[in-house]
């Protein structure tokens, strides 16, 4: 079988197999812990094209997708103007009750949920960035309307599970492994310019890096 194409359902790979529904369920289980599938709710199991593997070059989600032939994609679930709160304030180095922006997007790849996305951005140096097209590559925007690109990040990358909300958004099981990944970016001005947390999904993303002694 090709990359994306869909799998038999589990009562047909029983059939042809002559096994019980539920040894069809755990061998699928297995492949998607292998990354050899993935699943959608409601729409099925295909065949993996692997898993995305993300190296430490601070690049956009856009930029990885494009890297691998897929196609990158954004639903807008949440764009909104709010006040910092002490925590928020001191992340992104300014007063709190300063207002920021609060962006929530599901991040697709060839239109297939890859990683659930939560960001919020100091508002003074974006003016009117809700205003904007936000769909696309944030990083993008910062950089072709604000001339702001992020220089540098400080990154932590953390094992999770997934609640129902972010499980059905992301189209897995609820209690499924995810990886949840916080990033606080800099300009090349020094300026802290953004506080993202992505929750990706574990049986399609993985962080590779190269250490030396």
């Amino acid at each position: 079988m090709n990359p994306d194409d869909v799998l038999p359902q589990e009562r047909e790979l029983a059939e042809t197999f002559g096994v019980s529904r539920t040894t069809v369920r755990q061998a699928l289980q297995s492949l998607i812990e292998e990354g050899r599938v993935y699943s959608v709710r409601g729409r099925g199991t295909f065949v993996s094209r692997g898993r995305v593997s993300k190296g430490l070059t601070l690049t956009s989600f856009s930029d990885d997708m494009r890297a691998r032939d897929l196609e990158p994609g954004s639903r807008l679930l949440t764009a909104e103007r709010q006040a910092a709160d002490p925590e928020l304030a001191r992340t992104l180095e300014i007063e709190p009750g300063d207002p920021v922006y609060y962006v929530e997007r599901l991040r697709l790849a060839d239109g297939f949920p890859m990683c659930f996305e939560r960001v919020h951005l100091p508002a003074a140096p974006f003016p009117r960035l809700l205003d904007q097209n936000l769909q696309g590559s944030l990083y993008g925007l910062l950089a072709a309307r604000y001339r702001t690109v992020l220089a540098g990040a400080e990154q932590r990358i953390t094992a999770t599970t997934l609640g129902r909300r972010h499980a059905d958004l992301l189209g897995v099981p609820a209690r499924s492994p995810a990886l949840h990944v916080r990033r606080r970016g800099i300009d090349a001005r020094g300026r802290v310019v953004e506080l993202a947390r992505s929750l990706y999904r574990a049986d399609r993303y993985d962080f590779e890096m190269t250490i030396h002694r």
